[in-house]
């Protein structure tokens, strides 16, 4: 079954969503991450991923206290994503409490790099986070595009072992209109053995079980928790 895994987006400290990846589109749902984070726990959440999306825009870590404060003061289990750019960064990450990390703009620029961390640490911790527009990866907080196709992506970095993939259509994100379910199933079926996790546009339960037909492993859900489109009382044996 499907695992859903409710997302918190941090941008000046405050939990956000965006629309289509566009910083123009913020709106704020929070002051307080924290209390979001405790909020999903008390109603039987287990895992978040937690996105730095100033992070992401700017290539350094701005909201590590966010990350802190949440594995200090809940028992979630966090995959963290934003602004890793450095070792430092992702040692940094990993002792404010992250057990996993999601890496996207790197894994495009710097591979090398990145299979360094693979060498060094458990791969298990690693997601992969390839973002599309277009057909083609776009990277620092999806606003550069690259030339880097998925399947080039795929391939490179199952090869290095890793199995976690986090794919965004960028275009379907935040509209609430529906996940890109042709792609996701394309994925599934070219790159099997790989734990698929879909991103963006799901706005109903239906949505949900449609996605899990495609056979991806999970799917990150945001704006239709925020906008009460879909409880967390409907997701029952859904959230992992």
């Amino acid at each position: 079954m499907i695992e859903i895994i409710p997302a918190i987006d941090v941008y000046e400290g405050k939990c956000v969503r965006l629309t289509e990846g566009q910083f123009g589109t913020v709106k704020v749902y929070n002051q307080n991450p924290l209390d979001v984070a405790k909020y999903f726990q008390h109603n039987g959440v287990k895992k978040i991923h937690l996105v730095d999306l100033e992070g992401a825009k700017e290539g350094r870590i701005k909201n590590a206290k966010v990350l802190r404060d949440i594995a200090s003061n809940t028992d979630l289990s966090i995959d963290f994503g934003g602004g890793i750019r450095s070792s430092d960064d992702l040692q940094m990450v990993l002792d404010a409490g992250a057990k996993q990390v999601n890496i996207g703009s790197i894994a495009v620029t710097d591979p090398e790099l990145l299979f360094s961390w693979i060498n060094q640490y458990s791969k298990d911790i690693f997601i992969l986070s390839p973002d599309v527009k277009n057909g083609y990866i776009a990277i620092h907080g999806w606003q550069d595009s690259t030339a880097v196709t998925l399947d080039k992506f795929f391939k490179q970095y199952i090869a290095q072992g890793i199995s976690h993939f986090v794919c965004t259509d960028i275009s379907k994100d935040g509209r609430l209109q529906g996940p890109n379910f042709a792609l996701y199933k394309e994925l599934t079926t070219t790159y099997k053995g790989a734990k698929i996790i879909a991103s963006g546009g799901i706005s109903s339960v239906a949505d949900i079980e449609q996605l899990d037909q495609t056979g991806v492993y999970g799917a990150i859900l945001g704006k239709a928790l925020y906008e009460y489109k879909i409880t967390l009382n409907d997701l029952g044996d859904y959230l992992c």
